[in-house]
């Protein structure tokens, strides 16, 4: 099965993930109406394909990273993987499919070390120095993280840093990350924009990021910018990216892109 991208140019890539005419509504605080945060959106992602998705807050980006995950369900639409409806999967099902997903605010898990969530993320028996690879990877010195906890006493940036470790460690076909610029330092933001690269081109993964950091737009091969719970428009990187960046869409992304660089520039914890 082959897609074609938004200009009608084949792309010469098979479809990996397919949302078909998804929608998904909340009940409003009084409990009777109701409020659509994703309007009728039909998106593919290629195999092997580096997708960088933004827009303005509140434009129904991270919705529809956890509709692709799993933790939320559409109201209506369907969503295909590798050709497999996978609407009514769970979040672990689909895991075992080949989905990773890192969290805009990782979750912590106390009682449980670094080593043992690394392993976890691996499936299997994992050695300290296969673990401290990981670690190194993200930047972390690895002896003074492995045998921690995952608990409070972590910043959000070395949370940040370790749950990208453990997609590192999984391999999974297709990644997802929401705003993993957030709340990391400039090196680390450096050293993220290698592991993107790493999981595109090493590991042959489809790689889906969220963002307004125009250094991770500039490196995707396609930019979808999303508001108001629709997709607004889809290109090339090169051929949006510029676009963005200029008056014709300045309202909805540019501001936003520029303070996110600012903020990673400033060394933002």
């Amino acid at each position: 099965m082959r897609r074609r991208d938004c200009r009608g140019a084949d792309t010469g890539k098979d479809i990996m993930l397919e949302l078909r005419n998804v929608s998904f509504s909340v009940l409003e605080e009084n409990g009777e109406q109701t409020k659509e945060i994703i309007k009728n959106v039909s998106l593919t992602i290629g195999d092997n394909e580096f997708v960088a998705i933004t827009g303005p807050n509140g434009g129904g980006k991270s919705t529809m990273a956890r509709l692709i995950m799993g933790i939320e369900k559409p109201t209506s639409g369907r969503i295909f993987y590798n050709g497999e409806d996978i609407t009514d999967l769970s979040i672990t099902e689909r895991a075992k499919l080949g989905l990773g997903f890192a969290f805009q605010m990782p979750v912590r898990f106390k009682g449980i070390t670094v080593k043992d969530l690394l392993a976890l993320a691996y499936g299997g028996k994992l050695s300290t120095s296969e673990a401290c690879q990981y670690l190194s990877e993200v930047g972390l010195c690895a002896r003074d993280y492995v045998n921690r906890e995952v608990n409070a006493s972590l910043s959000g940036g070395e949370l940040k840093r370790i749950e990208i470790a453990t997609i590192l460690a999984r391999k999974p076909q297709f990644s997802v990350f929401d705003e993993p610029e957030a709340g990391i330092d400039l090196w680390s933001f450096q050293n993220l924009i290698r592991i993107f690269d790493r999981l595109h081109k090493e590991m042959n993964g489809s790689v889906v990021v969220i963002s307004h950091q125009e250094r991770i737009l500039n490196i995707a091969d396609r930019i979808v910018v999303i508001a108001g719970g629709e997709v607004l428009e889809q290109a090339a990187s090169e051929e949006l990216l510029p676009k963005i960046l200029s008056d014709s869409l300045a309202c909805l992304t540019h501001h936003e892109t520029m303070d996110a660089g600012k903020s990673i520039e400033e060394g933002g914890k």
